[in-house]
């Protein structure tokens, strides 16, 4: 799709990832032009933003008050997003030597919530850890110009509260 000039993305949400062989694929889509956008709250093997590795890869990093434990993935896929849940970590023990599973959503409202979800997470506007080439982590609460950024579990708790049991 990107090569083709049609809408392209990959908008991952994982604990970590360090298969290699999932990380060259990420480089080759990145390397294509495709906007990937990564969410992972512990290992990670990627280096994003490195000039002929990576130039379209941003990794992000949400910890807050709740341990962050959800696998989405989203693949823009021309305009139709194809959006999957699993349970699967992109690491060697998950992908080889258990028994994990992704499910593709399909009901149109549940795919908008979770596209709207990792588009929050993926914001430049939430606060997060971001990794660097190098592989360092620098933590982001503040816009440039010095107003605080999206705590996006706040946020998230905030507009849930009016969900009960019964509704």
């Amino acid at each position: 799709n990107a090569e083709a000039g049609r809408p392209s993305g990959i908008k991952i949400k994982v604990n970590s990832i360090v298969d290699e062989v999932v990380i060259d694929t990420l480089y080759r889509a990145s390397l294509a032009g495709v906007p990937v956008d990564l969410c992972v709250r512990g290992i990670c093997g990627v280096r994003p933003g490195v000039p002929d590795l990576s130039p379209t890869i941003t990794v992000r990093s949400i910890l807050g008050r709740f341990l962050e434990h959800s696998r989405v993935f989203v693949f823009e896929n021309g305009g139709t997003p194809d959006v999957w849940i699993g349970s699967a970590d992109l690491m060697h023990r998950n992908l080889d030597r258990r028994v994990e599973t992704l499910v593709r959503v399909t009901d149109p409202g549940h795919i908008a919530d979770l596209v709207g979800l990792m588009e929050m997470a993926t914001a430049e506007t939430t606060a997060a850890w971001q990794l660097d080439g190098e592989g360092q982590w620098h933590r982001a609460v503040r816009a440039p110009d010095g107003s605080p950024l999206v705590d996006m579990q706040r946020r998230l708790l905030q507009s849930r509260r009016w969900r009960t049991v019964d509704a």
